[in-house]
């Protein structure tokens, strides 16, 4: 930790936390609005990923003030850097979070996470665009900047009343994950497996096109049209291939890396409710409550599990 030992070196990966507790709240929201669940708990969801918003926000700051080495190693890393999109995004749902309190306040932290999530995720892929890169270097953290982004843009565009915006953003990120899918697909079947250390991140693997049914729902007013349940229909395959896939991802110890199935989890919940309450019936609301019951589980299990590592001292990486 160099000269200020007193400085926790957080990652900027731990920003994802706060995708998984918004994420959380948000389909909290959706059950409250289709069933008539209590409020409550989305909104102490959305409360606790706003309070790690902002400590994360905080650390992140004194990082590159007090530890600029580490920022810049993690800014210049082939697979970390892109975990600095996570940012934006975060600020994004905490712009969500803060919408029926403060609009004022919302709109504030959209203009904010937009401009960081954009002018990010254009200067981290002009460097993908000049080649000469590892192919091996390829994961699924290459959607958080442009495609996490976009899409979430999109949606906090269109919480907040934005909706021309909003389609913009959606289309960014929809094309965005249409060419980065190609890219990762044929990395992971013609290219080295992917190290333990990087094999939570196949988490992510799941979050475009759930992510992206948010997206479209909160920009549209219809009923439950077929292209909003093919994104749907899509995450649902990418989930059993997760879970085909986890006995092997488990060969990585549980640790905060694991965060990275939360986002995608709970947008999955999100938009299966958001469906049914339009109207979806048959299959999707059969789903609904399971998806809801997993994606709760999911994120209470790896939040106890993070409180007690960062309780025993075990959280944060250990320093170089």
């Amino acid at each position: 930790m160099g000269k200020n030992n007193w400085l926790p070196i957080v990652p900027v990966s731990f920003f994802g936390i706060v995708l998984g507790l918004c994420g959380l709240g948000g389909s909290w929201r959706a059950a409250h609005a289709l069933w008539g669940t209590p409020a409550l708990i989305g909104e102490a969801f959305m409360a606790a990923g706003a309070l790690v918003w902002a400590a994360m926000l905080l650390l992140y700051v004194l990082k590159w003030s007090l530890a600029r080495p580490a920022a810049l190693e993690e800014l210049c890393h082939p697979v970390q850097s892109g975990f600095i999109g996570l940012a934006g995004v975060a600020t994004l749902l905490v712009s969500i979070a803060a919408a029926p309190y403060a609009r004022g306040v919302a709109v504030a932290l959209l203009l904010a996470g937009a401009a960081f999530t954009v002018g990010f995720g254009i200067w981290r892929t002009g460097d993908l665009w000049r080649g000469e890169r590892d192919p091996a270097a390829a994961t699924p953290v290459m959607y958080l900047p442009l495609v996490a982004g976009s899409f979430v843009t999109g949606t906090a565009c269109g919480v907040l009343g934005f909706t021309d915006w909003g389609q913009l953003a959606f289309g960014a990120g929809l094309f965005s994950w249409l060419a980065m899918e190609s890219v990762l697909l044929n990395r992971f079947q013609h290219g080295a497996a992917l190290p333990p250390a990087q094999r939570p991140t196949l988490g992510i693997q799941l979050a475009p096109p759930v992510v992206g049914a948010v997206t479209y729902l909160s920009l549209t007013s219809d009923g439950p049209d077929i292209f909003a349940q093919a994104l749907v229909g899509y995450g649902l395959l990418q989930l059993l291939l997760i879970a085909r896939l986890l006995p092997w991802i488990l060969r990585q110890p549980l640790s905060a890396a694991y965060w990275a199935f939360t986002f995608g989890l709970t947008a999955l919940a999100t938009s299966t409710l958001q469906l049914v309450e339009r109207g979806a019936s048959g299959a999707l609301a059969t789903l609904a409550p399971l998806l809801l019951a997993l994606a709760s589980g999911v994120v209470v299990l790896t939040s106890l599990h993070s409180l007690w590592q960062l309780a025993s001292g075990r959280l944060l990486p250990k320093p170089a």
